[in-house]
C-alpha cells in the first residue's frame, strides 16, 4: 500500500442529513493510522448502513504488509512510552477520554450509522467506552509489585509488574468503541503499545478514535488502527514473535482459531468469546422488578449483545403472568433506524445474525413453541428482526442450545431450584447469569453454584471499568477492566537480592 498524508475526507456518499452535518468531518476520513501517518491505498472497503444497505463510506483496506510495518512502529514506540512515568501515560489517557466526551454526538452518530444501535444506545456507549480510559488512568500508578519475606538469609526477594511489550486487540462489531478503550486504556496504561484491528463492519468509529488517540498526544506508533480482511491482518499479529499479547472479543469458534494459532509463538492471549445467559426468575420475586431486569438484559444493543439474557428460566407458580407482563412490554419496543429518536430497537449490524434470529424462531414454532407476542412485520429491510417472546420453549430446540444475539426471547418453565441450576449450567458458555429472588440465601447459594464469570443478583446492569469483565468454560480466557485486566498487559519479575549486608559491607 502506498504510504500518503491523508488530504481530507473521503466517502462515497453520504445517506442522512445526520452524518451531512457532523461536526468533525474528519471524523469520516477513511485512511488507516500506521506509523503515525494517515495511509490511502489502492484498495477501499465501503462501509454500509445496516438498516438500509446503503453504503456511506469507504476505508483503506490495509494488507499483511501494511500489519508488518504497525508491528515494527510499535516495538519501535515501546521503549520510550514504557519510560514515562505512569502519571504522564495517565495524563494522555486523560486527554483521550475528555475528547472523546467532547465530541460524543458525532461518535455515537458514527456508531449508529455504521452499527445500526439506536443512537441513544451509542452516546451511553461513548460515556461508557471514555470511562476505561479515565479508570486506566489512574489506574497505571497502581500497578503495584511485592515484596515477600526471605526464606534466604539476609536476602531481599521482590516481584515487580513490568509491562510486556508490543500487544494487539481484535475488536467486535457491536461494541466498536467501548471494546477498543477497555483494551487499549489498559494495554497504554502498562506501557505498552497496541495495534486494532477493527471488525470490518464497523472500521469508522475506530478510526475516529485513533484521531483523538492522535490530537490528545498518544505518540507515534503507540496506538494504531488498521481496516482490512480479519484473516490476512491476524496472520502477522499471531506469527511475530514481537507482539506479546494479543486480545480478542468474538465468538467462541474464532477464539478457538487464535488459541491455536497463537501457540507457536506462545503468546499471551485474552479471550472475550461468546455468551449463552441464564436468566433465572423465582416465584418469591417483584413480578415488575423481574420484568423490568429481563427486558434490560434482553434487548439492549437490540440483542446483539454476549451477556444477552438467553434462556429465560421462569418458575411455574409465576411462569403465566411474568409470559404476559413481558409480552406487553415487548409490544411497546419501536423498530427502526437507529438515527430515529423513537427508536429501541436498531438493525442488526450482519445479515447472517437476522437469518439465525428466524431460523431460530423457525425451529423453536416446529418443535412446540409458542409465539405470544410479536410485533407487526414493518419490511424495513432484511436486517430487521422483529422482537419476538417465545412461551414453550423446551431444552432440545436451538434457541435453547445456541446463543440468539438477536431480539428474540425464549422463556422456559422450572419447578426446583436444584432442577434450574442443572438446566443452567448444562452448557458450555459461561460469560454472565443473572438471579432474580428476594431471598437472600437463594441469591447467596445461586450466586456460587452458577457456573459463569459474572453474575448479576437482582440487577442487568453490572458491568463498568472497575469490574473484572469475562467467562468461564469455552466463554474465554483471562479478565478486561479492573486490575486484572492491567495485569493482561503485564509480566510478574521475581528478583531475590542475596546477602545485602556482604554486598553494603563491600561498596563501604
Amino acid at each position: 500500500m502506498q504510504t500518503l498524508r491523508h488530504q481530507g475526507p473521503r466517502f462515497a456518499g453520504i445517506t442522512t442529513e445526520h452524518l451531512r452535518n457532523i461536526g468533525r468531518r474528519d471524523f469520516l476520513a477513511g485512511a488507516a493510522l500506521v506509523d503515525g501517518s494517515w495511509i490511502e491505498g489502492e484498495h477501499r472497503d465501503v462501509v454500509v448502513d445496516p438498516a438500509n444497505g446503503q453504503g456511506f463510506a469507504d476505508v483503506a483496506h490495509c494488507d499483511a504488509a501494511d500489519m508488518n510495518l504497525a508491528i515494527a512502529a510499535a516495538e519501535r514506540s515501546f521503549s520510550g512510552w514504557r519510560e514515562l512515568l505512569p502519571g504522564e501515560r495517565g495524563a494522555i489517557l486523560k486527554r483521550w477520554a475528555s475528547l472523546m466526551l467532547d465530541h460524543s454526538e458525532e461518535l455515537a452518530i458514527l456508531v449508529t450509522s455504521e452499527q445500526g444501535k439506536p443512537v441513544a444506545e451509542a452516546r451511553c456507549e461513548i460515556a461508557y467506552g471514555a470511562g476505561f480510559l479515565e479508570w486506566f488512568a489512574a489506574e497505571a500508578e497502581r500497578a503495584y509489585g511485592e515484596t515477600i519475606p526471605s526464606h534466604k538469609a539476609g536476602g531481599l526477594l521482590q516481584v515487580r509488574m513490568q509491562p510486556i511489550g508490543v500487544t494487539a486487540a481484535i475488536t467486535p462489531w457491536n461494541f466498536p468503541v467501548a471494546m477498543i478503550t477497555r483494551k487499549a486504556g489498559a494495554a497504554l496504561a502498562a506501557g505498552c503499545p497496541m495495534i486494532v484491528k477493527p471488525a470490518p463492519e464497523t472500521p469508522l468509529s475506530a478510526l475516529a478514535l485513533a484521531r483523538l488517540a492522535e490530537e490528545a498526544g498518544v505518540p507515534r506508533g503507540v496506538f494504531q488502527v488498521l481496516v482490512g480482511n480479519p484473516i490476512e491482518l491476524s496472520a502477522p499479529l499471531l506469527r511475530d514473535t514481537r507482539v506479546r499479547a494479543l486480545s480478542f472479543t468474538g465468538s467462541t469458534q474464532v477464539g478457538r482459531l487464535l488459541l491455536g494459532g497463537a501457540a507457536e509463538s506462545v503468546k499471551k492471549l485474552s479471550l472475550e468469546l461468546g455468551g449463552h445467559a441464564p436468566f433465572l426468575v423465582f416465584d418469591d420475586v417483584d413480578l415488575e422488578k423481574a420484568v423490568k431486569g429481563v427486558m434490560v438484559a434482553k434487548f439492549a444493543t437490540s440483542g446483539q449483545d454476549c451477556l444477552a439474557a438467553n434462556r429465560i428460566y421462569v418458575q411455574k407458580k409465576i411462569y403465566r403472568p411474568f409470559v404476559a407482563a413481558f409480552a406487553l412490554a415487548i409490544a411497546r419496543l419501536k423498530v427502526g433506524h437507529g438515527l430515529e429518536p423513537e427508536t429501541n430497537i436498531g438493525p442488526m449490524t450482519k445479515l447472517s445474525v437476522a437469518d439465525k434470529c428466524r431460523m431460530q424462531i423457525d425451529d423453536a414454532v416446529k418443535r412446540g413453541a409458542r409465539v405470544v407476542s410479536t410485533n407487526p412485520d414493518l419490511n424495513l429491510g432484511p436486517n430487521f428482526v422483529t422482537p419476538t417472546l417465545l412461551g414453550e420453549v423446551t431444552e432440545e430446540m436451538l434457541i435453547a442450545r445456541e446463543e440468539t444475539f438477536g431480539p428474540v426471547a425464549a422463556v422456559l418453565p422450572f419447578e426446583s431450584e436444584e432442577e434450574v441450576i442443572a438446566r443452567a449450567n448444562a452448557n458450555e458458555m459461561g460469560l454472565a447469569g443473572y438471579v432474580y429472588t428476594d431471598s437472600l440465601r437463594r441469591a447467596l447459594r445461586l450466586s456460587e453454584q452458577i457456573e459463569c464469570g459474572m453474575v448479576g443478583v437482582n440487577t442487568a446492569s453490572f458491568t463498568g471499568p472497575p469490574i473484572p469483565f469475562g467467562g468461564w468454560k469455552q466463554s474465554g480466557l483471562g479478565r478486561e477492566g479492573s486490575r486484572h485486566g492491567l495485569a493482561e498487559y503485564m509480566e510478574l519479575k521475581y528478583v531475590c537480592f542475596g546477602d545485602l549486608a556482604a554486598l553494603e559491607k563491600r561498596n563501604d
